[in-house]
């Protein structure tokens, strides 16, 4: 048959088993297509498939025996925990203190509402499409304040609304999240003014951003966590004191702003010089040019890092155990010390190392969805 009776073109020829006309063969399509391109489609691919299947078939199985199906998950101490797998009654009975650290019990209403009013918060500033979402910013800009009152109280007295709850109650995944979106929350505006700085023409204000940035990371979170809870008391005024928790808070803010101020400074410089010429030309201010023009490049630019900055900060959090702060890490690390929970360690840092991965792959994928959804130029 000729070619013009199969509806090709006159002499073209189709490799085997690509011809239009015809179907293509079972082996090309579906999950089995996919393998044999993907893990079978050499010897060098086959070999390292079937390494890594040997490798899961021996891990998975024992991991998950031990954390589930040979696991304890009920009772009230060590001494109930009898089959060979995990003791998960650790995390049951003690969970209290992993998610809210000694916050009293009878005012935990307290921390929910504020996880509430978080969630509400982060909502129309991750999402565009939210109902209600200008009324809902009102509450992203006053959860600061509100947040600070419900956890913190507002005194001690007969006629106080809430008990005052003392900082050093504050603990577990509670002073984890609010160490850590507070540094995030800040952050961001501080490294990007330090970013502006360090790229200006006025000598005094790049001298400056360029001391701070290169002294801040120059030294570890851990030096700075040290000075401002030891040192910092030693140079203000007789009778002044700041709470250890808000010097911690400002000192993580101010180490992450640092970091964050060379991420974004890689991201302006990325933006060629014909966008800046261009603004000009059109006469618009600096700071116009940088709100509508450079700055939404660049930080679409700089996502990945940005969000790499913020899981970082998430994990240093952990190190604020130095200062006498007991944050997830530092309960999981004292519940293994106590003499009713010896040998369960692997317990307490699985359950911690699970809540880490939870909130670290989410912004993560966040990240890769982000930069999907702004992401303008054209696809393969």
């Amino acid at each position: 048959m000729s070619d013009i009776t199969q509806g090709t073109a006159p002499g073209r020829h189709y490799p085997p088993g690509q011809h239009p006309d015809l179907p293509p063969p079972p082996g090309t399509v579906g999950v089995v297509g996919w393998m044999r391109q993907n893990l079978f489609s050499n010897i060098t691919n086959s070999f390292f498939t079937i390494l890594g299947i040997y490798i899961l078939i021996s891990i998975i199985p024992p991991i998950l025996g031990w954390a589930i199906f040979d696991a304890d998950f009920t009772g009230a101490s060590r001494t109930d925990c009898t089959s060979d797998g995990a003791c998960w009654t650790l995390i049951v009975v003690r969970g209290k203190q992993y998610l809210y650290g000694f916050y009293p019990t009878e005012e935990l209403w307290r921390v929910y509402a504020t996880g509430l009013l978080l969630i509400l918060a982060i909502l129309p500033v991750l999402f565009d499409k939210i109902p209600y979402r200008n009324l809902l910013f009102v509450n992203t800009a006053l959860l600061p304040l509100t947040g600070f009152i419900l956890l913190s109280g507002t005194g001690s007295g007969e006629g106080a609304w809430l008990p005052t709850v003392e900082t050093p109650q504050w603990g577990g995944l509670l002073l984890t999240l609010v160490i850590g979106v507070t540094g995030i929350v800040t952050s961001l505006p501080i490294g990007i003014a330090l970013a502006l700085g360090r790229r200006s023409t006025m000598p005094i204000v790049r001298a400056m951003c360029v001391a701070f940035i290169e002294f801040v990371r120059g030294v570890p979170l851990i030096t700075i966590l040290f000075m401002s809870s030891v040192m910092v008391p030693l140079f203000l005024p007789e009778g002044v004191n700041f709470d250890k928790l808000l010097r911690c808070l400002i000192g993580v803010s101010l180490f992450s702003s640092a970091y964050m101020a060379e991420v974004i400074r890689g991201g302006l410089q990325a933006i060629p010089k014909g966008q800046y010429e261009a603004a000009s030309a059109m006469g618009l201010s600096f700071w116009k040019m940088m709100y509508f023009i450079i700055l939404p490049q660049a930080l679409q630019i700089v996502i990945p890092g940005i969000v790499n900055t913020f899981i970082g900060l998430f994990k240093d959090t952990s190190l604020v155990l130095i200062i006498g702060l007991f944050d997830l890490l530092g309960i999981a690390k004292t519940a293994v010390t106590d003499a009713n929970w010896l040998g369960l360690i692997h317990e307490s840092y699985a359950f911690v190392a699970a809540i880490y991965w939870v909130f670290c792959f989410s912004m993560s994928r966040y990240s890769i969805w982000l930069e999907a959804k702004l992401y303008t130029g054209h696809k393969r």
